[in-house]
C-alpha cells in the first residue's frame, strides 16, 4: 500500500535541509529521528488518502486494484496503520525537540487535510506540495529549532515541484475526476492549459533552488545540480502531451525520482566540500 517511490520524493529534501542548517554534519540521532519522522509522516498521511478515498478509488479503473479496493487489506488494518505511523511521527518529532514536537500536530492536520481537498478546490495539487514541501523546513527546525529564509526557500521549490508533477499525475483522472464532481485543475482547464499550469509551476521550482543556492552561498556543484534539474523537468515537459498521456508514469515516478537524489547529491557534496 505505501511504495518506497511515495517516500523518495521528499526524503532527500529533509536531509537537505538538515545538512543547510549545519554547521557540519548533523549527528546519527538526528538523521535517524528525521528518518523516522518522514516515515512515520508520509506513511500515515498515504494511509489516510486511501481510507478517505476508498470509494473513489472502488470506481476507478486506475486505482480499483490497490490494497483497500481490492480486499488485499482491511480498513481496520489501514486505520490501525495510520494511527501508528501518526505515533512514530509525533514520538519522532519529539525526540528532536520541543518546537518540532508541537509543530507535529498541525504538520500532521495538514497532511490529513490534503486528502479532503479534491472536494472543494482544483488548488489541491498545491496543497499537496504544501504538505510535502514542509519537509526540509521540518528538517532545517529539528537542527537549528528556529526559521529561517534558506529552509523556507527551499520548501517553496518542493512545493511548485510537487504541485506540478501531481497535476500532470492528475491528467489521468479528468474525465473521472469530471464524472464524480472532484477539482484538479485538468478537470478544470483541460489538459493543454494544465501543463502549462504545470510548467510555470516547475519554472518557479528551478527559480526557488538558485535563490536557495544563493542565499546559503553554495558553489557550483550545487548550481550544476539544479540545472540538470531543469533539463530534467524540460523533458518531463516534453514526453507528456496533452494528446498523449502514455508516459506520465515515468515522468510521474521515475524522472522525479532522479530530481530529488541529484539534488541531494549535489547540494551534499557542495555543502561537505
Amino acid at each position: 500500500m505505501i511504495k518506497f517511490e511515495h517516500t523518495i520524493f521528499a526524503l532527500p529534501f529533509a536531509l537537505i535541509g538538515a545538512l543547510l542548517a549545519g554547521p557540519g554534519i548533523p549527528t546519527g540521532n538526528q538523521i535517524l529521528w528525521i528518518i523516522a519522522a518522514m516515515v512515520g509522516a508520509r506513511s500515515a498521511a498515504m494511509t489516510f488518502n486511501r481510507i478517505v478515498d476508498f470509494r473513489y478509488d472502488r470506481l476507478n479503473p486506475r486505482t480499483d486494484r490497490r490494497a483497500l479496493p481490492a480486499g488485499n487489506l482491511s480498513m481496520s488494518f489501514a486505520i490501525v496503520f495510520t494511527t501508528l505511523m501518526s505515533g512514530l511521527f509525533i514520538f519522532s518529532a519529539a525526540e528532536l525537540n520541543t518546537l518540532c514536537f508541537y509543530l507535529s500536530f498541525p504538520t500532521l492536520a495538514l497532511l490529513f487535510f490534503y486528502s479532503y481537498t479534491k472536494r472543494f478546490t482544483a488548488l489541491s495539487h498545491v496543497v499537496l506540495g504544501l504538505a510535502i514541501g514542509l519537509a526540509p523546513l521540518a528538517a532545517w527546525l529539528s537542527i537549528r529549532g528556529e526559521f529561517a529564509w534558506a529552509p523556507i526557500l527551499l520548501s517553496a521549490a518542493v512545493m511548485f515541484w510537487v504541485a506540478g508533477f501531481d497535476i500532470i499525475y492528475a491528467l489521468q483522472d479528468m474525465e473521472f475526476d469530471r464524472k464524480h464532481s472532484l477539482f484538479s485543475v485538468p478537470a478544470r482547464l483541460g489538459p493543454r492549459a494544465a501543463l502549462r499550469v504545470s510548467s510555470v509551476f516547475h519554472i518557479a521550482t528551478v527559480l526557488l533552488l538558485f535563490a536557495t543556492a544563493a542565499r546559503t552561498r553554495l558553489g557550483p556543484i550545487a548550481f550544476l545540480g539544479i540545472a540538470v534539474v531543469a533539463g530534467i523537468l524540460v523533458w518531463e515537459h516534453r514526453i507528456v502531451k496533452p494528446e498523449d498521456l502514455s508516459r506520465v508514469n515515468v515522468a510521474f515516478f521515475s524522472m522525479n525520482g532522479y530530481v530529488s537524489i541529484l539534488l541531494l547529491i549535489t547540494f551534499a557534496t557542495d555543502i561537505l566540500l
